[in-house]
């Protein structure tokens, strides 16, 4: 018997949708939700002269794996660890957070197994200023981009450039909301926004913290492309910024037509390429298409949600492909 493990937290419906169409005899589907972990879990593991031996309980639901046995890994999104204990002092939430994270990873590393995505080929592929560099490397044009804490040479890019420029968060466009309690949230976010003469008269706040600024590319369309396993899905975005001075598809106030796109066989290679460089196998990418038709390059997800784009273009089935990937793979591997 094969098993897929998802790791992920107790909301996350791509999780379920996806898992709900893997219904093979020879496979057992476990997930373990971070959120949860380890309350509502027990799990031993250790090394014999043999390899790694051990096992993996589910509590509420009795369901029970053989590490051994785990043979294709889907790891989808963090969460915070959650103990038996509710009134652990600080030191000992902090030590208890540290313990379960090297228990945890030491385990899911340890599995010689199928991954979407490995944990270390995530970790290598987050960072968004090294993702311009490779961008580069293979043939995507981007926008000219700086990071910087020094006011004044945020003014000279944006002299630099006829359109204006954005501001655009390098971790997550959250702000980091989703860290803190609700009650101490000063804003739930901030999407990509196209910089005022206002702002750039006051630009005191950037000596604080290293900020992201690019220059505004002018966009015919955008793309959202979707990588899983060997297959490139891309959904054309035709979207109206009248109302804001947000250039971000992803805003509320912005209304956008998404639709199936047929990527040039250059250019599906190409993103297949710089996803495959990093050794995954599960991506999303943000594209911009230029009046001249040229592939401007944004950035690249390797954990990026997908469940939006099937629901704006259902001819994708993604969580069929994700699914299907999974279920070959867990085969394959047994």
């Amino acid at each position: 018997m094969s098993v897929v493990l998802a790791v992920s937290h107790s909301e996350d419906i791509h999780v379920d949708l996806v898992l709900s169409l893997i219904s093979h005899e020879d496979i057992q589907l476990f997930r373990l939700d971070a959120d949860c972990f380890p309350r509502d879990y027990q799990f031993w593991y250790g090394y014999t002269p043999d390899g790694l031996d051990g096992e993996l309980l589910h509590l509420p639901s009795g369901k029970r794996i053989r590490l051994a046995d785990i043979t294709a890994v889907w790891l989808r999104k963090p969460a915070p660890f959650s103990f038996i204990s509710a009134d652990l002092s600080q030191q000992e939430q902090a030590f208890a957070v540290e313990e379960t994270e090297h228990a945890l990873l030491g385990l899911l590393y340890s599995l010689k197994c199928f991954w979407v995505n490995h944990p270390l080929q995530l970790r290598g592929a987050m960072w968004k200023v090294e993702q311009l560099k490779r961008a580069i490397a293979f043939g995507f044009d981007i926008p000219e981009s700086l990071i910087t804490n020094i006011p004044s040479r945020v003014r000279r890019l944006a002299s630099s450039s006829r359109g204006g420029i954005i501001f655009k968060a390098l971790s997550s466009s959250w702000l980091a909301a989703e860290q803190v309690d609700e009650d101490q949230q000063l804003c739930t976010g901030l999407a990509t926004t196209l910089l005022t003469e206002q702002d750039l008269s006051d630009l005191s706040a950037v000596t604080e913290l290293p900020c992201h600024f690019q220059h505004y590319s002018e966009k015919q369309y955008e793309l959202r492309v979707t990588v899983i396993g060997d297959q490139v899905f891309a959904a054309r975005i035709d979207a109206n910024y009248d109302n804001s001075n947000s250039v971000d598809c992803r805003d509320s106030r912005v209304v956008a037509k998404y639709s199936p796109y047929h990527l040039p066989g250059e250019w599906a290679q190409s993103i297949l390429n710089f996803v495959r460089s990093y050794g995954l196998l599960y991506s999303a990418l943000d594209f911009i298409v230029s009046p001249e038709q040229k592939l401007i390059f944004l950035e690249n997800n390797p954990n990026g949600q997908f469940l939006y784009v099937e629901q704006q273009v259902p001819e994708f089935q993604l969580c069929q492909v994700m699914a299907d990937l999974l279920t070959e793979s867990a085969l394959c591997q047994n």
